[in-house]
């Protein structure tokens, strides 16, 4: 089980990570041994619920496949299980980030002493260009 936060928990058997080979550094063994990790998170059919599901789908961005399934790809480490791990963090964060209900934003209204601000600024500019005019008009 991957722990993303005290009520919520990803089943293993949800997550598919796929070993290829890295690009990089590794040196005789870069062409050998596949380190890069390639993990598949299908975010519809997951446990999730609805509304963080929802939300994930918006913060992946490019990394969701037409099919909705995630895609996170690791190759920075020369290690298999480094690259694993930070692949399934990276996991971890993305979906703790679709946890958090975004705050509604409150409409406001400008003060009284901004608007009087702005009017004065408008005079001022109205009439450094009245003075440009040519008196004949």
């Amino acid at each position: 089980m991957i722990e993303i936060t005290p009520e919520i928990a990803i089943s293993d058997a949800e997550v598919e990570e796929r070993f290829v080979r890295a690009s990089g550094p590794g040196g005789q063994n870069v062409n050998k041994v596949a380190t890069a990790v390639e993990l598949r998170f299908d975010v519809a059919a997951s446990s999730l619920p609805d509304e963080v599901k929802t939300r994930l789908m918006t913060l992946a961005g490019n990394r969701l496949t037409g099919d909705g399934v995630l895609l996170i790809d690791s190759r920075e480490y020369r290690t298999q299980a480094q690259n694993r791990e930070a692949a399934r963090e990276r996991l971890v964060e993305l979906v703790r980030r679709a946890t958090k209900r975004p705050v509604r934003r409150r409409k406001t209204r400008p003060t009284l002493a901004s608007r009087e601000r702005r009017i004065t600024a408008k005079k001022k500019r109205s009439s450094v260009k009245a003075l440009r005019r040519n008196s004949d008009e």
